[in-house]
């Protein structure tokens, strides 16, 4: 699908086309991954990127791309010490 978008003039001289549809994948890329509407891979193979590219946009842009409740942190690290 095609999306077309009107920007003013003085946004688009700063950038040249393929740079302005490149950043607008890959903030709709975060926004869907942020909204957990796609996973993590969907949102790479859309921003056009590697995954491990993508996390490291999605760091730059403070989403977590693990999602952990902070009892699951302490039951993980607890059972960790259980183990011989």
């Amino acid at each position: 699908m095609r999306v077309a978008v009107d920007l003013p003039n003085d946004f688009v001289e700063m950038l040249t086309e393929q740079a302005i549809a490149k950043e607008m994948r890959l903030a709709y890329a975060l926004s869907l991954f942020k909204d957990a509407r796609i996973t993590i891979a969907k949102a790479a193979e859309l921003a056009g990127i590697t995954i491990y590219e993508f996390m490291a946009a999605c760091k730059a842009n403070r989403i977590p791309v693990i999602e952990v409740s902070r009892e699951e942190l302490v039951q993980e690290l607890q059972s960790i010490g259980r183990h011989p």
